[in-house]
């Protein structure tokens, strides 16, 4: 018998499917990781893991500590996940401009939530930044901190870029991502180019992030905004996005993101969240550049479900100016 062991031991070892709409008009075979079926349900399940353990292979959390992380929900999810598999208790600050469905996901699983004002990061009231302080706070108290703990990319060193490399034969030619932590991008990215140099990575970017300017000019400006995707863009360059081997970058509009989203949805049976749209969509775009015959892989990051509110929600997309049948 084939048989896991528990929750842990299911993260990762997620299939390739091909985006057959997309491929099709492209020529190329544009190939989706579908970590949406990891346990936690998104990409975040494998940087939640390889935190948590390398604190503990630390000594800084032991049995009766705390786990506290800033997070948009995504990871806030997988370390909820995480800590109840492994016994300990979590406290997650959030922005109050992310959807409901990820606040009511995370009490469930039992976490703290604090969900807080959003302001930029240069303010000392931002999340992540009110996250590590109430760590320090905290006898046998660790504060995830995945935008600069590299053990978040790590994680895609270690498993989701070898995945990649297995599953396509080695014939991949480019890999695509976007970015909130950096660590999916950076991770995976460096796996490759150490296996063949030629494979091409490229960055995914929303509207309203400094990181299409970053690889494009080695600037960091932002570029006109905002976006309602959730969790992808940054104003920053992160410990786990800075000196990751990255090729260039594309920007991805929501009108683009949600067409994507809806044709996935209404012509294949996907149901994805907004950071799968951006994804998609930049894959798409980098395929008709490169030409026919590509191998092109990026990340599904999650399901739809947590976005019933915002993406899914006709009214909500009505008011932005959004059309699902653009």
């Amino acid at each position: 018998m084939q048989v896991l062991n528990d929750f842990i031991s299911a993260v990762g070892n997620t299939p390739l499917i091909r985006m057959n709409r997309l491929s099709d008009e492209t020529g190329c075979e544009i190939l989706g990781k579908a970590e949406f079926l990891n346990p936690g349900g998104s990409v975040k399940d494998r940087a939640a893991l390889w935190m948590i353990r390398e604190h503990e292979k630390s000594g800084a959390l032991s049995p009766g500590g705390t786990v506290v992380e800033g997070t948009a929900g995504n990871t806030g999810i997988g370390i909820a996940h995480i800590c109840n598999a492994r016994g300990y208790p979590c406290v997650i600050y959030m922005p109050d401009n992310q959807s409901q469905e990820k606040v009511d996901i995370l009490r469930t699983l039992g976490a703290e939530v604090r969900v807080v004002p959003t302001v930029p990061y240069r303010d000392d009231a931002n999340y992540q930044k009110q996250a590590g302080r109430y760590a320090d706070t905290l006898p046998n108290g660790v504060w995830a901190n995945q935008f600069d703990n590299t053990a978040n990319r790590l994680a895609h060193v270690e498993s989701t870029g070898p995945e990649i490399w297995q599953q396509t034969d080695g014939t991949i030619d480019a890999f695509v991502s976007s970015v909130g932590t950096g660590g999916t991008l950076a991770g995976v990215s460096m796996f490759l180019k150490d296996q063949n140099p030629n494979v091409r990575t490229v960055l995914a970017d929303c509207m309203g992030s400094a990181l299409f300017n970053y690889v494009r000019t080695g600037d960091a400006t932002m570029s006109e905004g905002p976006s309602m995707t959730e969790g992808i863009g940054n104003s920053r360059v992160t410990d786990n996005f800075a000196g990751a081997p990255v090729d260039d970058a594309y920007q991805v509009t929501d009108q683009e993101m949600v067409t994507v989203v809806y044709q996935l949805l209404r012509e294949e049976g996907w149901f994805l969240g907004s950071s799968t749209g951006i994804n998609v969509a930049a894959a798409a775009k980098l395929a008709r550049d490169m030409g026919p015959g590509q191998t092109i892989v990026t990340m599904l990051c999650d399901g739809g479900s947590k976005y019933q509110s915002r993406l899914f929600n006709l009214e909500f997309l009505r008011e932005r100016d959004l059309n699902p049948d653009a």
